[in-house]
C-alpha cells in the first residue's frame, strides 16, 4: 500500500479560489457534483492539474495567513479546525494526481508531477515552519488540559502540536533554511527515483522469440505474454513483464534454466547502472534524510522517523527483526535442503543436468517440493481462483459476514480507464458508505506491486464519505479468457481490500485523524488481518470453484491446499527480514557514513552479513535499487511495519477464532474499536482496548510455522 502520509492540506470554499483562474471549466475548481464527490474522470485532462495545483496552494496559503495573523486569542475552532478546512481543492487535485500517476501515468504527467513535488514540498514547509502559525498553536497546547476537549479533539491538538515540532517549527531560522532547502531537494530525488524505477522495469521486460522457451506456462499466461509483446510492437514474440519484486512469478513455472535467470537478473539488477541508474539518488537520499534528521535533534533518521510509530525506537525494530531472521532462516535453509536433494535425484535420474540451487531455481523446485509433499501445485488451484468469484464470493463476502456490507457495480460512473471497475458500497442497515474502485491489471504505465489509496476521504467535519481504491497488478489475459489468479494473488486482493475496510469504514470527524492516517506500522494491521481469511476453510470453500463448471474445489484438494500453508514460509520471512533490514541500515545510518553511489551494492551487501542474512539463494524482497518502498513510497524506515503489524493481526485472528469466528458480533466489534477510529487514539491503545492485553508474537510464529531460536546465556 501507499502509505497515506497526514499533510496540512484539508479544505477550502471554492469561493477563494474563484479569482485565481479566469476559467471556469477546471473540473477541480469546485467540488464534484458525481456521487461521493468521485472525480469526474472523463472532464479531465492532465491540462488541469496544473493550474489547480496553482490555485489550490495559494488559496490554502490566503487561508493558513489568515489564520496566523488572527487578531483573536487563539482557540480550537480558529485555529485547529480552521486548519483543518484549509486546502480542500489542493487536496481534490493533489488525490486525483497522485492517485492517476501511479496507476496510468504518461511523459506530461511525469513532468508534471516532477515539477511540483519541489514546489509542494515547500508549500508544506511554508505552512509547518511559520513562527506566527506555530505561536497560536503552542499556545493553545500548553493550556490543552483547561481547553474542555472532547478526546478526539484533544488527539487532533497533540498530533498539530507534535507534527509541527517534528517539522521542525521549533528550528532556528538559519536551521529552518537548510531544513527547507533539505526537504525540496528530497522531494525532487524521490520523485526521479519513481520514475526511473518505472521505466526500468518497463526496460527491463524479457522478450522471448520462441514459444517453446515458454514451456510450463498455461495458455492464458502465454497468451498474455503474446498480448503484452503486441501492445509493445513486437507480434509474433512474447514478453514477460517484470513484477517489483526480486523473485518473479513465471519462474515457478518456466522450465527453461536460461529464461529463469535472465529473468531473475533482468529483475533483480533493475536501476543499478544504465540508462535508469538509481544507485546516485540512493546515496543522496540517504546523506540527506540524516542531514534532516541531524538537524531536527536525531541521530538517525530511523531514530526521528521511529519515535512517531508504534515501534518508538530503531533497538525495538533491530531486536524484533534479530528475533524473526535467524528463526526464518533456519527453516528456509531445510526447505532449501528439500529442494536441493530434489534437484541431484532428477540429475541421478538423468532427467536434468546437476547445478547447486539458485535463486532463479528456488521457485521452480520449491512447487515440484510442495507438490511432492503435499500432492498438488498452483496449475491445479487456479482454475478455481478466478477473479471475479474471488471478489465476489470471496472478499465481498467476508465483509458482508463480518460487518453487513453490500456492493452493487456501478457502470453509469466515469472511470479513467475502461477496465476500471467501481462499486458503491452500503452498510448493514442499507446506508450508503461510499465507493470501491478496482483496477486489478497490470500495464507499463502504472507502478508495480499493490496498494489501496483514496480519491476522497472519509470526513465527519464536511459531510464527506469515502472513495477508496484497490489496485493489483494480475496479467490481462487476452479478451474472452477467464482472469485466473494464484494462491498468492488471492491472499493480495485480501490484504488490500483490508485496507479499503479501514478508509470505508472510517468513522472519525477531522481528514487528519481518519482512515487510514495511522503509523506505517499499524496501517498495515487491518489488511494483515484480513488475509486470514484465504486460510478459513468454510470461506475457501465459498468461493474456490472451478471457473468452467462452478464445481467446488474438491474436499481433498482443499484441505492440501490448507495444509501446505507454512510451506515456504523459511523462504518468504527471510525474504522480507532482508529487504527491513537493508531500510534500516540505511536510515541508521549518519549523514558522513552513507557511501557514494560506487558503494550502494557494496553498503547492502555488507548489511545483510553484518545481520547474518546474506544467504545467496535467498535474496532481498527488494534491493536498494528498485526499493521503492523506502526510496520513493513513504515507508522509510518503516518497511518493518508489515511484520510488526503482522503481530498485531495475527494476535487478532487468534481473538476471532477464540470467539467464534466469522461472525457479524466479532465484525462489530473490531469495526468499533479499530477500523473505524483512524487515529482518535494512539495504535496501542486502540488495540488494547479490542484485544484486552498487549501484544503476543507467539500466534504469528505459528501461522508462519517459525520457531524462534533460544536465548543465549548470559
Amino acid at each position: 500500500m501507499k502509505y497515506p502520509l497526514a499533510l496540512l492540506i484539508a479544505a477550502c470554499p471554492f469561493a477563494a479560489y474563484a479569482q485565481t483562474s479566469a476559467s471556469s471549466v477546471n473540473p477541480f475548481f469546485e467540488p464534484s457534483a458525481l456521487p461521493y464527490q468521485l472525480p469526474p474522470f472523463d472532464k479531465i485532462a492532465n491540462a488541469d492539474f496544473r493550474p489547480a495545483y496553482e490555485a489550490g496552494m495559494a488559496g490554502q496559503r490566503r487561508e493558513v495567513d489568515a489564520i496566523a495573523q488572527n487578531a483573536s486569542e487563539p482557540t480550537f475552532e480558529n485555529t485547529i479546525v480552521a486548519l483543518e478546512r484549509s486546502g480542500r481543492l489542493l487536496t481534490r487535485v493533489s488525490k486525483t494526481f497522485s492517485n492517476l500517476n501511479v496507476s496510468n501515468t504518461d511523459d506530461e504527467m511525469q513532468k508534471i508531477e516532477a515539477d511540483m513535488a519541489p514546489r509542494l514540498a515547500a508549500h508544506q514547509d511554508a505552512i509547518n515552519l511559520d513562527p506566527a502559525l506555530f505561536a497560536r498553536v503552542d499556545a493553545l497546547y500548553r493550556r490543552r488540559e483547561s481547553l474542555g476537549l472532547d478526546a478526539e479533539s484533544a488527539q487532533l491538538l497533540d498530533r498539530y502540536y507534535k507534527n509541527f515540532v517534528r517539522a521542525g517549527a521549533r528550528l532556528a531560522p538559519a536551521d529552518k533554511a537548510a531544513l527547507k532547502e533539505i526537504n525540496k531537494v528530497l522531494s525532487s530525488l524521490t520523485t526521479q527515483f519513481g520514475q526511473n524505477l518505472l521505466k526500468a522495469t518497463k526496460s527491463g521486460a524479457v522478450v522471448v522469440d520462441a514459444a517453446a522457451d515458454l514451456d510450463g506456462l498455461s495458455a492464458e499466461q502465454a497468451g498474455a505474454a503474446a498480448e503484452a509483446a503486441k501492445a509493445r510492437g513486437l507480434a509474433g514474440k512474447w514478453v514477460i513483464t517484470l513484477q517489483n519484486t526480486t523473485v518473479q512469478p513465471p519462474l515457478e513455472q518456466l522450465k527453461s534454466r536460461a529464461l529463469r535467470e535472465r529473468i531473475y537478473r533482468a529483475s533483480s539488477e533493475r536501476g543499478n547502472g544504465g540508462e535508469f541508474d538509481n544507485t546516485g539518488l540512493v546515496s543522496q537520499i540517504a546523506a540527506l534524510r540524516a542531514r534532516q534528521a541531524a538537524l531536527l535533534g536525531y541521530r538517525n533518521y530511523a531514530a526521528y522517523s521511529l519515535e512517531d510509530e508504534s515501534a518508538g525506537t530503531p533497538e525495538a525494530v533491530n531486536r524484533m527483526l534479530g528475533q524473526l531472521g535467524p528463526a526464518a532462516l533456519v527453516k528456509a535453509k531445510s526447505e532449501a535442503e528439500d529442494i536441493q536433494r530434489l534437484i541431484d535425484a532428477q540429475a541421478q535420474a538423468g532427467r536434468a543436468p546437476s547445478f547447486q540451487l539458485q535463486p532463479w531455481d528456488w521457485p521452480f523446485y520449491a512447487q515440484q517440493a510442495r507438490k511432492a509433499r503435499y500432492d498438488f501445485d498452483d496449475a491445479q488451484v487456479k482454475p478455481y481462483f478466478e477473479l471475479d468469484r474471488v471478489l465476489r464470493d470471496g472478499v465481498f463476502f467476508v465483509a458482508h459476514e463480518l460487518y453487513g456490507l453490500a456492493f452493487k457495480e456501478r457502470t453509469d460512473l466515469p472511470v479513467y480507464r475502461s477496465d476500471v471497475r467501481v462499486f458503491e458500497v452500503f452498510d448493514a442497515d442499507g446506508s450508503p458508505l461510499g465507493l470501491l474502485l478496482r483496477d486489478d491489471f497490470k500495464r507499463d504505465n502504472k507502478k508495480g506491486g499493490a496498494w489501496m489509496d483514496a480519491f476522497v476521504d472519509q470526513v465527519g467535519l464536511f459531510g464527506q464519505k469515502p472513495v477508496i481504491i484497490n489496485n493489483l497488478n494480475i496479467s490481462k489475459p487476452p479478451a474472452g479468457q477467464p482472469v485466473l489468479m494464484t494462491l498468492d494473488e488471492v491472499i493480495t486482493m485480501f490484504h488490500e481490500f483490508g485496507h479499503a475496510l479501514h478508509g470505508l469504514l472510517s468513522n472519525v470527524r477531522y481528514p487528519t485523524l481518519a482512515g487510514t492516517n495511522v503509523p506505517a506500522d499499524f496501517v498495515e494491521y487491518p489488511s494483515q488481518f484480513n488475509e486470514m481469511w484465504v486460510r478459513e476453510p468454510a470461506v475457501l470453500a465459498h468461493f474456490a470453484r472451478d471457473y468452467r463448471t462452478g464445481e467446488p474445489m474438491p474436499e481433498a484438494l482443499l484441505q492440501k491446499v490448507l495444509s501446505s500453508q507454512t510451506y515456504g514460509e523459511g523462504y518468504g520471512t527471510a525474504e522480507y527480514v532482508s529487504a527491513a533490514m537493508i531500510d534500516q541500515s540505511w536510515h541508521q545510518l549518519a549523514a558522513p557514513d552513507a557511501p557514494p553511489a560506487a558503494g550502494v551494492m557494496a553498503f547492502e551487501k555488507a548489511a545483510l552479513e553484518k545481520n547474518g542474512m546474506a544467504y545467496g539463494p535467498v535474496p532481498p524482497r527488494y534491493h536498494t535499487p528498485y526499493f521503492a518502498h523506502v526510496f520513493s513510497g513513504g515507508y522509510q524506515a518503516a518497511y518493518y511495519a508489515y511484520i510488526w503489524s503482522e503481530v498485531l493481526a495475527r494476535d487478532t485472528g487468534r481473538w476471532f477464532h477464540a470467539h467464534g469466528g466469522l461472525n457479524r458480533a466479532n465484525g462489530g466489534l473490531f469495526r468499533d474499536k479499530v477500523l473505524s477510529r483512524g487515529r482518535t487514539l494512539e495504535p496501542g491503545v486502540l488495540f488494547e482496548r479490542f484485544y484486552g492485553q498487549p501484544p503476543d508474537i507467539k500466534p504469528l510464529l505459528d501461522y508462519r510455522g517459525l520457531v524462534l531460536p533460544e536465548a543465549k546465556p548470559q
